[in-house]
């Protein structure tokens, strides 16, 4: 039990996994929890019982208090789709285009869109981002935001707003070749394990190999193989071999065009993955942020003044 009293239930909902905030006067999390139940995982769609599962306590306990969600969870596919605010986009803009699901148990964030020739759209790091500026207010006035990931993020933001992203599938391509190229053969269950430091040399050989080579990943893809066929590479260090080359691609790709320093945001290993590989692109200077979900969730529905319990009827 919460000793402070609670003002907001907050959830970062999305393809994957769901976690679930409790939250007191300030944005403070008096209680986490995480649940491998995000959209695709919810049996049958109900995702009123999910909710339920992971909150009906605190619902129980603290009649009234509203509830806000950010994620994939607002997309075509989950529990109501809230229409994309359109870029820029800032915090005033989410805040006043939240999306009720069907009982009104619950307020969706919506996402930010980029439309034209080569449209783009994001769930859930747009709330990211705006944890990340009520953290560093000094970002709001510029800054380039990295959100690593099954799509990484690479996102502008000027004067509190952003102004511009790009979508790297970084993650989802080295899933799908580890499980269903050639390339992840070697990463069998009988394979040896290998060192903390080992795995870390072959992670920056693969950007290493990347940065210095001239002409993307392309060519290089099937070289997580050939070098271990050629006895010049350990097959457990394939994978890191891999991450690296896809990664060191990925900032490759991002860094064109972009004068700042990246600020990281997200999960800590994989930030620290990211810190290690821009440290090869010779940039040290990069800021890690980690989980700012929670605050973006807060200061979102503190400007949609729904921080703090509601009036029941009788």
């Amino acid at each position: 039990m919460a000793a402070t009293e609670p003002a907001l239930i907050a959830l970062d909902w999305g393809t994957s996994s769901l976690r679930a905030y409790l939250m007191g006067p300030g944005g403070a999390v008096l209680e986490t929890r995480r649940l491998p139940l995000g959209l695709m995982q919810v049996p049958g769609r109900d995702f009123a019982g999910v909710m339920e599962r992971a909150v009906g306590d605190w619902r129980l306990a603290w009649p009234g208090l509203r509830a806000v969600a950010a994620g994939m969870i607002g997309s075509a596919q989950g529990w109501v789709e809230a229409p994309y605010a359109e870029c820029p986009a800032g915090t005033d803009e989410l805040a006043r285009a939240l999306v009720p699901v069907p009982g009104g148990a619950l307020l969706v964030i919506p996402g930010v869109a980029r439309y034209g020739a080569a449209p783009d759209m994001m769930r859930g790091e747009e709330t990211q981002i705006v944890g990340a500026l009520v953290q560093r207010p000094a970002l709001a006035a510029g800054a380039l935001f990295v959100l690593p990931g099954t799509h990484s993020k690479w996102v502008p933001v000027s004067d509190g707003r952003i102004r511009d992203f790009r979508t790297f599938m970084t993650g989802e391509v080295f899933a799908t070749l580890r499980e269903h190229s050639i390339l992840g053969r070697f990463a069998t269950k009988d394979a040896p394990a290998a060192d903390a430091c080992r795995l870390a040399e072959a992670f920056a050989r693969g950007v290493t190999a990347l940065r210095d080579s001239g002409s993307g990943a392309a060519p290089l893809l099937f070289s997580a193989r050939a070098l271990v066929l050629a006895g010049q590479l350990r097959p457990e260090l394939s994978l890191e071999y891999l991450s690296g080359l896809l990664i060191g691609e990925e900032i490759r790709c991002g860094l064109h065009g972009e004068g700042a320093a990246p600020v990281l945001v997200g999960d800590a290993a994989l930030c620290d993955r990211y810190r290690r590989a821009f440290a090869l692109f010779g940039i040290d200077e990069v800021a890690v942020l980690g989980d700012t979900a929670p605050a973006g969730l807060w200061r979102i529905a503190e400007l949609a003044e729904l921080t703090g319990r509601k009036e029941l009827q009788p």
